[in-house]
């Protein structure tokens, strides 16, 4: 059986749809990856591997960073910390509102769900690091140290590390 690496296994396993959710976006599903374990598990540990431990809790933005932050957890023996859209959550939260690539958002987090630790920050794509950078002031502001980002694939045109300054980032696939 032929290895391939984690960029072959992520290209091989997103479907692309155009003009989705809005005219002139190319959206990337990981969908497939997710149902195919192999693929799914390949992905979780070379998010993990370049953060070797140097984290306790792993956080997902919603919401396919649910999923692979979930995966990273379990396989790392650490806790999931989610961040989810604005209205999601009960009382006590944290807001923070962001510009997507398409529009703008706003994200929460429970304020003192967990004491603070050091957390790796989950997301399926950067784009614009819209997303990312409100998820890290939110984990900051709980008093959580990011020790880092891991993507599944990150769009190098769209410049999303600029809003990421001062981070160890680390994508998959670059495209």
């Amino acid at each position: 059986m032929q290895h391939r690496t984690p960029a072959e296994i992520v290209r091989s396993s997103t479907t692309l749809t155009p003009d989705f959710p809005e005219q002139g976006i190319l959206f990337r599903d990981l969908s497939p990856l997710f149902a195919d374990a192999d693929a799914f598990r390949s992905t979780v540990e070379a998010l993990a591997e370049p953060f070797g431990g140097d984290f306790t809790l792993v956080a997902g933005a919603e919401a396919r960073g649910f999923v692979l932050a979930a995966g990273l957890a379990v396989a790392t023996g650490t806790g999931a910390l989610p961040i989810r859209k604005a209205g999601k959550l009960p009382p006590p939260v944290l807001t923070e509102s962001y510009d997507l690539e398409y529009g703008s958002a706003s994200l929460q987090l429970v304020d003192g769900l967990v004491a603070p630790q050091r957390v790796l920050l989950i997301d399926d794509v950067l784009a614009t690091g819209g997303t990312l950078a409100a998820s890290r002031r939110l984990l900051e502001r709980a008093g959580h140290e990011v020790v880092g980002i891991g993507v599944v694939i990150e769009l190098p045109e769209l410049r999303g590390r600029d809003a990421l300054p001062g981070i160890r980032v680390h994508a998959l696939l670059s495209e």
